[in-house]
C-alpha cells in the first residue's frame, strides 16, 4: 500500500451495524437488505464514465484484441465468472475474454496466502499472455489498492493496452493508474471490510453490463436475444430452437431441423429467411459481419 492512500471506505466500519453480533437473524437480515438497495443507485451514478469504457473495450475487441479482466480475491474470482460465461452466452472465442486472478487457478475455491501482495506475479501474469497495444484490460479491486491488481494494471498501460478500473473506493490508485476509472461508492461493509458484500455485488453489476454492452457493440446480440448462444445443453438447445422459430415464424419441428442442419442459431435464421442453403448462409455472415446486417442486405 502506498502511502498516500487513505484507509478505503470499505474498511470502515458502518455506524448503523454496531453490536451485530447481539441482534435477531431476521434484523441482521432486514439491514442487509437495507444497505444492497443502496448498491443499484451507486452504480447508476458511475454509467457515463461506464459507458465510456465500454466502447473502449468494443472498439480494442472490433481490432481483433481481448478484453482481460485481473483481480484477487473476490473481485478476481468475479472477473473469472464473467469471463467463463461469455463463450457459451455470445459463442465468442475463450481466448477473446480473458480473466487472470491473483494465485491462479487454486485462488478460485480457497484464499492463496499473500497472493494479492505479489507485485511481480501482477506484471508477470500481464506479460504472459502477451497483453499488447490491441487489448483492454480491466483492473477489478473493492479497496482500489490492491497490489497484485495495480501492478498487473500499470504493466498493461506500459505495454499499450487500454486500462480501465472497477473500484468501490473514489480517488484510489487503482483509478488513477487507469485510462477509465470506473468508480462506485458503495460506502463501509455492514461488517467491515468484508467487500464480498455490497462492493462484491455492485462489481457483478459492472461486469455484466461490460461483457453483456461490449457483445451488443461487436454484434453478438439481435434484438434482445442470444443469437450466438452454443447450445450445450438441453435448456441452451431449447433456447436456440425458439430464437430460430421467433426470428422466422416457423414452426417447432422446422426451426429444429434447420438448427440441425446450421449447428448456428444464425445460419438457420439466414437459411430459413433467405431460403439458402448452409453454405451460402455461412458466406452471408461472415462478410456482413452480424446477423442484422445479413438480414438487412437480404430484405
Amino acid at each position: 500500500m502506498h502511502s498516500e492512500d487513505p484507509i478505503p471506505p470499505t474498511e470502515a466500519a458502518h455506524p448503523l451495524s454496531r453490536d451485530l453480533d447481539l441482534r435477531p437473524t431476521m434484523e441482521i437480515l432486514e439491514l442487509m437488505n437495507r444497505e444492497d438497495v443502496r448498491v443499484p443507485e451507486a452504480v447508476r451514478a458511475a454509467l457515463p464514465r461506464l459507458a465510456v469504457l465500454v466502447d473502449g473495450i468494443a472498439a480494442r475487441m472490433a481490432e481483433g484484441g481481448r478484453l482481460v479482466y485481473v483481480g484477487a480475491g473476490t473481485s478476481g474470482r468475479l472477473g473469472v465468472l464473467d469471463a467463463a460465461e461469455c463463450p457459451p452466452t455470445f459463442g465468442i472465442s475463450p481466448d477473446r475474454v480473458v480473466a487472470l486472478i491473483a494465485g491462479g487457478e487454486p485462488a478460485l475455491t480457497r484464499a492463496v496466502e499473500g497472493a494479492e501482495d505479489d507485485v511481480e506475479a501482477g506484471r508477470l501474469d500481464i506479460r504472459r499472455i502477451g497483453v499488447g497495444s490491441r487489448d483492454a484490460v480491466v483492473g477489478l479491486a473493492a479497496s482500489g489498492r490492491t497490489p497484485y491488481t495495480c501492478a498487473a494494471l500499470e504493466e498493461a498501460g506500459r505495454l499499450g493496452a487500454l486500462t480501465g478500473a472497477v473500484t468501490c473506493s473514489p480517488g484510489s490508485r487503482l483509478g488513477r493508474l487507469a485510462e477509465v476509472a470506473v468508480e462506485v461508492d458503495t460506502g463501509p461493509e455492514i461488517l467491515a471490510g468484508s467487500t464480498r458484500l455490497k462492493a462484491g455485488t455492485a462489481q457483478k453489476l459492472i461486469l455484466n453490463m461490460i461483457s453483456t454492452a461490449v457483445m451488443v457493440r461487436l454484434g453478438y446480440v439481435y434484438d434482445n436475444l442470444m443469437v450466438n448462444v452454443q447450445p450445450t445443453n438441453r435448456k441452451l438447445w431449447r433456447r436456440a430452437v425458439e430464437i430460430v422459430r421467433r426470428l422466422t415464424g416457423v414452426d417447432d419441428l422446422a426451426a429444429r431441423r434447420a438448427l440441425e442442419e446450421a449447428r448456428d442459431v444464425r445460419v438457420a435464421v439466414m437459411m430459413l429467411r433467405c431460403g439458402c442453403g448452409r453454405e451460402e448462409a455461412v458466406a452471408r455472415l461472415q462478410r456482413c459481419g452480424s446477423l442484422r446486417r445479413a438480414l438487412e442486405e437480404a430484405d
